[in-house]
């Protein structure tokens, strides 16, 4: 195992605590401020203005950090650090464009998701046709499972899943980086078991979300905007996909996942029933916070739920 890359972690870390501070004044004096919901709770009208598209250090720190020790398995980094970058790219118009109008939207909902699908497509075909036993999974306490064309539909459905649910769990200060610093170091366990080699690109992520949740725990100085919460989510599926992991994208990125479907079905039930609601609001992390949770009980809460659920995957591997 090649202990060095651990200093992928250091690197991620240096780079992202060194940019943030730099950046929050950069953003401020160009007006780069968080566009809130009006519908959203109240509490949070005092976050508008609040500097956003702080992905732009988390992206940065993550890949200098990754592409240093690229040579340690370039198959696997390379790929890993582009899809970031990709869904980093698709945030950063939205963000962008958000500013532009003053209002909380970007992209047309159909050009995210067009961007989408065409990255997606490309994960997907470089895993099936690119990486040895293609369409095998890995079944959680079981083993692997050749898919073949059951594969695609999965893909589809976990990628978009995992991108989306990781935009919908950045909603409440310091949420989504603490999630995902635990999913990162689920995948740095899981490749270290399967490999016996440390990924340089999860303990990059690990220390550039570490530098970045100094400034965005509650109350936050910085956001990262959908330029980081789409690469969080980027990052995760390419890790998931690589290491022939999508289904264990269900326990590791419960909390991503329960996100999104919390959407679905509030807007599924109040268009069926004409007006009536299942959640107090959607996304599910609203919910207990209007039910009288703090911001950071609800990030300790989910995040807890997250270390479990990526306790029990790590054994599941075989």
């Amino acid at each position: 195992m090649n202990w060095i890359t651990l200093i992928a972690l250091g690197i991620g870390f240096v780079v992202g605590i060194i940019l943030i501070p730099v950046f929050i004044p950069i953003l401020k004096k160009l007006k780069f401020g968080q566009q809130v919901r009006e519908d959203g709770p109240q509490a949070h009208l005092k976050k508008s203005g609040i500097p956003t598209m702080g992905g732009i250090c988390i992206i940065i720190a993550m890949l200098i950090g990754s592409l240093v020790f690229v040579g340690a398995d370039p198959a696997f980094v390379l790929p890993v650090a582009i899809t970031t970058f990709l869904y980093a790219l698709i945030g950063f118009l939205d963000d962008f464009l958000k500013i532009k109008k003053h209002q909380s939207e970007g992209l047309k909902a159909w050009q995210k998701m067009a961007l989408q699908i065409i990255f997606m497509v490309a994960l997907m075909l470089y895993v099936a046709l690119g990486t040895p036993n293609g369409t095998s999974t890995m079944i959680p306490f079981y083993g692997m499972v050749d898919l073949k064309g059951w594969f695609y539909p999965i893909a589809i459905l976990a990628i978009l899943g995992t991108v989306n649910g990781a935009n919908f769990t950045d909603g409440l200060d310091g949420l989504a980086s603490s999630v995902t610093i635990v999913i990162a170091l689920f995948f740095t366990l899981a490749v270290a078991k399967i490999n016996h080699m440390l990924d340089p690109a999860s303990l990059a992520m690990i220390g550039a979300l570490c530098a970045f949740l100094i400034y965005n725990h509650y109350p936050a100085k910085i956001f990262m905007g959908d330029t980081g919460s789409l690469a969080l989510g980027g990052y995760v599926a390419a890790e998931a996909f690589l290491l022939k992991m999508p289904i264990f994208l269900i326990l590791v990125a419960f909390i991503y996942l329960i996100e999104i479907i919390s959407v679905m079905l509030q807007v599924g039930y109040f268009k069926l029933t004409h007006g009536k609601r299942i959640f107090r609001m959607a996304p599910i992390h609203h919910h207990f916070e209007l039910g009288g949770w703090s911001e950071v009980k609800v990030v300790c809460a989910f995040t807890i739920i997250t270390v479990i659920l990526c306790a029990i995957a790590y054994f599941g591997i075989r």
